[in-house]
C-alpha cells in the first residue's frame, strides 16, 4: 500500500457566523471520517487576521483552501455537500478513479 498523502488545509470564517460555524463542524466530520491522522487544517478568521484573507485573495468566507498537494484548490460556502467539498478539492478523485476500474472490471467479468 502506497504512504497517504499529508493534505494541508486552511479554512477562512468571518466570526462566529452561523455558515462559518457549519463549514467548520462539516469540514471536521470530513476529515476526521475521512482522513485521519493525514491532514493540517488552519482555521482563520478574517475579522481577527484581515491581512491573511488580503494575502491570499479570499473574497468570501467561508471558503476552504487545499493548499498541499498541488494543485491549490478552494471551495466558497458552508461545505454542506460532502462529496461536492470531497471532489473540489481533488480528495476523493483516487477513490472515484478506484471505484470506477472495479465496477468496469466486475462488469467485464460478468
Amino acid at each position: 500500500m502506497s504512504p497517504r498523502k499529508t493534505y494541508i488545509l486552511k479554512l477562512y470564517v468571518a466570526g462566529n457566523t452561523p455558515n462559518s460555524m457549519r463549514a467548520l463542524k462539516t469540514l471536521r466530520n470530513i476529515l476526521e471520517t475521512e482522513f485521519r491522522g493525514v491532514y493540517a487544517l488552519k482555521v482563520i478568521d478574517v475579522l481577527k487576521n484581515p491581512q491573511l484573507a488580503e494575502e491570499d485573495k479570499i473574497l468570501a468566507t467561508p471558503t476552504l483552501s487545499k493548499i498541499l498537494p498541488p494543485p491549490v484548490r478552494r471551495i466558497i460556502g458552508d461545505l454542506s455537500d460532502r462529496e461536492r467539498v470531497l471532489i473540489g478539492l481533488d480528495l476523493l478523485y483516487d477513490e472515484l478513479a478506484d471505484n470506477a476500474f472495479s465496477s468496469s472490471y466486475l462488469d467485464a467479468v460478468d
